[in-house]
């Protein structure tokens, strides 16, 4: 899991409602088979993120399955986030300290020379919870809908999804659609800050639009699963998402800089396009070894109208240890460009030119490789206790071939190293 920041991570979990799909998108869709009552199927899990220097956070989360009479199924998710901790606010580093107003306008904080700004004020807990039903409406086809809400601080999000599979060819194809769609708010302290504005000294009067603004985010998704012989399953999906309204940070800024020396002259905050379209195309395979252990590979390619296109590797490998012990290692490798109004950093008067503009690092090139593994123990009953621990480390182009000046002898983007730790455990009850 890549954490980023805590807007990136409530948009993640209400995109995540479209995959309120069940057997709809999994690769167990097409071999679905006739499910009893088994009464409820209970996944507990602590997440601990932990980023050097920077965000950490804990998340606890619960889950819950209950399968009834006509195979009917219905599914809760409880989550809790608590984060802390400083993150990156768009500015560069330069070689003189550099004195930040912090969001509220009421006060201010100092970062040394040549330091990547960050601000320390970055704090939140959210919580959330989702539903789900499933059910089928003939022998060869389900339907499923869903909710989920969100609530922070200064950020809340409802969603409502619907999916509908039906098997074919002997339930060894499936074919599968979804739609979700998601109503967020942004209300940060400080209200939402005028684009390309100057940020206001501690005490004075901040430049605003308002007190809040809001978006809304549309998924779709067509899938495909095939089984190709009893050892391999296969699933492809085409997901388009639609975004539309306040797509900026209102906490991230941009360091307007002297063309020739390459000084900070100001800080002004950044613009983003208000409606975004994300095409992805997903491939996953699924193969079972005779020894019982399992190759999981995936590849996901995203391209969007922000001129951002990335590529995503996933490898798992399931190796059972034994009818109790299994261990699965992981990899992962990520690589995207960087968004067309994408700039580290101003000259001085190029603001009154631009429509958008924006530093965060999270909109630039860069790549993202994860490494680690889950070892798991099974015990009599069905429960299972497990323990995932994992390194993610992001990198990107620390020193730019349009670096000015003191830019040149600076760090001008924030690489990142996180560690992943997580604790599991399922039963039956």
């Amino acid at each position: 899991m890549q954490l980023k920041e805590k807007k990136s991570l409530s948009g993640a979990l209400a995109s995540a409602t479209c995959a309120l799909l069940g057997g709809v998108t999994s690769l167990g869709g097409a071999a679905a088979v006739q499910a009893e009552d088994h009464g409820w199927e209970i996944d507990t899990a602590v997440l601990i993120y932990d980023e050097k220097d920077r965000v950490s956070a804990v998340e606890p989360v619960v889950s819950a399955k209950k399968t009834f009479d006509g195979d009917r199924i219905l599914n809760l998710k409880m989550v809790l986030d608590s984060l802390t901790g400083a993150s990156p606010n768009g500015a560069t580093a330069t070689d003189v300290p550099q004195t930040f107003t912090r969001p509220s306008g009421k006060g201010s904080y100092i970062v040394e020379a040549g330091e990547i700004p960050l601000d320390d004020t970055f704090q939140d807990t959210r919580g959330a919870f989702s539903i789900g039903w499933e059910q089928p409406i003939n022998r060869l086809t389900r339907v499923s809908v869903g909710g989920y809400v969100s609530a922070e601080y200064d950020y809340s999000s409802v969603a409502v999804n619907a999916g509908i599979s039906r098997d074919f060819n002997k339930r060894n194809t499936t074919l599968s659609a979804a739609i979700s769609f998601s109503a967020d708010q942004w209300d940060p302290e400080g209200g939402i800050p005028i684009p390309f504005a100057s940020m206001a000294p501690a005490g004075e009067e901040p430049p605003r639009l308002g007190s809040t603004d809001d978006k809304t985010i549309t998924d779709l998704v067509f899938g495909l699963t095939q089984v190709i012989n009893r050892r391999t399953l296969m699933q492809w999906n085409y997901s388009l998402s639609r975004s539309s309204g306040y797509l900026n940070d209102p906490f991230k800024i941009i360091s307007v800089i002297d063309a020739q020396s390459g000084e900070t002259l100001d800080y002004v905050y950044e613009n983003r396009p208000e409606d975004r379209t994300k095409h992805s195309l997903y491939w996953k395979t699924k193969y079972h070894l005779q020894r019982g252990d399992t190759l999981d590979f995936s590849y996901r390619y995203m391209i969007d109208d922000w001129d951002i296109d990335s590529h995503t590797f996933d490898f798992y490998y399931r190796w059972n240890m034994s009818e109790r012990y299994y261990f699965e290692p992981h990899a992962r490798y990520y690589q995207q460009s960087a968004a067309d109004f994408y700039q580290h950093s101003l000259l001085d008067g190029e603001a009154a030119g631009l429509k958008e503009a924006s530093a965060d690092y999270r909109l630039a090139e860069l790549d993202g490789i994860t490494l680690g593994g889950k070892f798991g123990v099974k015990f009599a009953g069905g429960s299972e206790l497990n323990f995932r621990l994992e390194r993610y480390e992001q990198t990107g182009d620390t020193s730019p071939g349009d670096a000015i000046g003191v830019q040149k002898s600076v760090d001008l983007f924030p690489d990142l190293e996180a560690n992943i730790f997580q604790i599991g455990y399922s039963f039956k009850w």
